[in-house]
């Protein structure tokens, strides 16, 4: 998968989480977002680009109750 396609479904999944009904959905879609950021942050290291994507905020309010 390309750079622009793991942009696309990390942006993808933090709009489903936005846009979820219940908490199980928008946990998930949230965890999606993130594992593709770690992606990102990966691809960009390996090509020798700095991370456009900081550590991702999805992460830390993934516990928390909303």
């Amino acid at each position: 998968m390309d750079l622009n396609q793991l942009l696309h479904r990390h942006q993808v999944s933090l709009m489903s989480a936005d846009a979820a009904s219940g908490t199980e959905a928008r946990c998930a879609h949230r965890g999606l977002a993130a594992l593709y950021a770690d992606r990102i942050r990966l691809l960009q290291h390996s090509l020798g680009a700095g991370s456009m994507l900081s550590r991702s905020p999805v992460v830390a309010t993934m516990g928390s109750a909303e």
